[in-house]
């Protein structure tokens, strides 16, 4: 963590590793046909229902929305992996557009999959291969092994190598999940989302994020993320960008397995943030807490920041924003919200 001009309420600006920003308009949103019995059942009748949903418009206020609360969290950073098979072409760049106006860095990723033929794949690649030609900050997305053909997975790691970034891709998150197949195409750059059943020698290169809520939330079961030999870094999964709350649950977890272990473990995840995206590490977020230290803050909540620069910007202070009119973010986002759940109505 950057220490040289930071006061001891003060931190760089906070990073979460992993996010769906599409996820921002779901809460309210009507209860899916049947009731998931399982982690396969979630995906199909709540998560791949909604992702199908989406349009641009829908898209950009969401993006927005997530934005603005990422910053109201001291969230300056988010890593994005964004999916809507509906709304492929342009998707990645009205994300960027979004939170480029409210004054979030975002990394951005289109995540490609078979699930909707190889047509559906194929708009995927080009959206990632797009966005990243015309200069855009991110990476090509992979949804899963499970929900891709080989060849899938061979273009996505031969298109991130000629962009010369990672692929970002969900990996061993439930126990039906054909990972092994990633073998021999990762490298340090990868991120591999949750790796909740991956074993401990398995063979795949770059870092682990962690998301113990979504996690706990879909009953999949705890990865235990100490026992792996590469880095660790932090996501949500789509629930807010809160990172300290992230943080604090990441500690709990650990303790409920390993009494001994303290904080410092988990902060070290959050750490690994500014290193997946060092430019958080010039952002300045002054809290509203005297001392920010890993001990103190594994059991101090309702933390906000007082101010948020992005490097020498102010983007948030005094409890807003101060690029755009929030309460008419969050008025649009509502409004944005209700056509999707109109349009999920829809849906058979």
């Amino acid at each position: 963590m950057r220490q040289d001009d930071l006061a001891a309420n003060q931190t760089p600006g906070l990073v979460c590793a992993h996010n769906h920003f599409y996820s921002a308009l779901a809460r309210g949103m009507p209860a899916p046909p049947t009731t998931p019995t399982d982690f396969s059942e979630i995906l199909e009748l709540v998560w791949w229902r909604l992702d199908r949903a989406l349009d641009l418009d829908i898209i950009e206020w969401s993006a927005k929305l997530a934005a603005l609360t990422a910053l109201e969290s001291g969230c300056t950073a988010v890593i994005d992996h964004h999916e809507s098979p509906n709304a492929i072409e342009g998707s990645l760049s009205v994300i960027a557009d979004a939170c480029a106006e409210v004054g979030l860095r975002v990394n951005c990723t289109y995540g490609i999959t078979d699930r909707h033929g190889p047509e559906g794949a194929a708009a995927g690649l080009a959206e990632n291969d797009r966005f990243l030609s015309e200069g855009g900050i991110g990476m090509v997305g992979l949804h899963a092994a499970f929900t891709c053909s080989d060849d899938t997975i061979a273009a996505a790691a031969e298109l991130a190598e000629s962009h010369g970034v990672g692929v970002h891709v969900h990996v061993a998150e439930g126990k039906v999940d054909d990972w092994e197949r990633l073998v021999g195409h990762t490298n340090d750059q990868w991120l591999l989302i949750h790796g909740v059943h991956l074993p401990d020698d398995h063979g795949l290169a770059g870092t682990i994020v962690h998301n113990p809520r979504s996690n706990m939330n879909n009953g999949v079961g705890y990865s235990r993320p100490w026992r792996f030999d590469q880095p660790v870094a932090l996501g949500t999964d789509g629930i807010g960008s809160d990172m300290l709350d992230e943080f604090r649950v990441a500690f709990v977890k650990s303790r409920e397995v390993d009494v001994t272990l303290g904080p410092d473990l988990a902060w070290s995840w959050l750490e690994t943030g500014w290193q997946l995206f060092p430019q958080a590490a010039n952002d300045t977020v002054t809290w509203s807490y005297e001392v920010m230290d890993p001990w103190r803050l594994a059991y101090t909540t309702q933390l906000s920041p007082v101010e948020v620069k992005l490097d020498d910007k102010i983007v948030w202070a005094d409890g807003s924003p101060t690029t755009v009119d929030g309460d008419e973010i969050k008025a649009k986002a509502a409004e944005a919200a209700t056509r999707l759940w109109a349009r999920l109505a829809d849906l058979r």
